[in-house]
């Protein structure tokens, strides 16, 4: 197999672990402790594959979770449209942050992302949701180094750019 042909599996099969991690039921205690998968796997490949990643993958990703999830459709394509926008926006930047200033980065990235769910979620009727619901966002914070450095790995041994 090309390099080439191995490197798009590895993306594609990333993104599709990333929305398969989302189905993960988790024990009702542990559900607000749950990452935005799909949205730490889009920011990871924004920051390392400027070129793969654009809008419209974002877009479809989300409407793939939207699906699975049995969401209103469109909400996560809409989140995760915001998220890349802003990644790749500040990409030139965000790639040379040290690992703890990064994982800043993106923990104000997925607190916009919360915000901007919390909008619509408003705007469809829905009322407030518990303060538990805030702890997802630092979670995905405090594992983006672990994620970061295991997927940098794994590309670099599979020689993959």
């Amino acid at each position: 197999m090309n390099k080439q042909r191995l490197s798009l599996w590895w993306f594609v099969g990333t993104l599709v672990f990333a929305l398969l991690s989302m189905l993960v039921p988790l024990p009702g205690v542990l559900e607000p402790f749950k990452p935005y998968w799909p949205a730490l796997f889009l920011l990871y490949w924004s920051l390392e594959s400027e070129d793969r990643v654009t809008l419209g993958l974002a877009f479809m990703v989300g409407l793939a979770a939207d699906l699975l999830n049995g969401m209103v459709l469109g909400e996560q394509a809409l989140r995760l449209c915001a998220l890349v926008f802003i990644a790749l926006r500040f990409r030139s930047r965000l790639r040379f942050f040290p690992m703890w200033q990064q994982a800043l980065a993106v923990l104000a990235l997925l607190l916009n992302d919360r915000i901007l769910l919390l909008i619509v979620r408003m705007l469809a009727g829905a009322s407030l949701p518990p303060a538990s619901w805030w702890i997802s966002p630092f979670v995905g914070a405090a594992l983006w180094p672990f994620l970061f450095l295991l997927l940098d790995d794994l590309r670099a041994r599979l020689r993959i750019q």
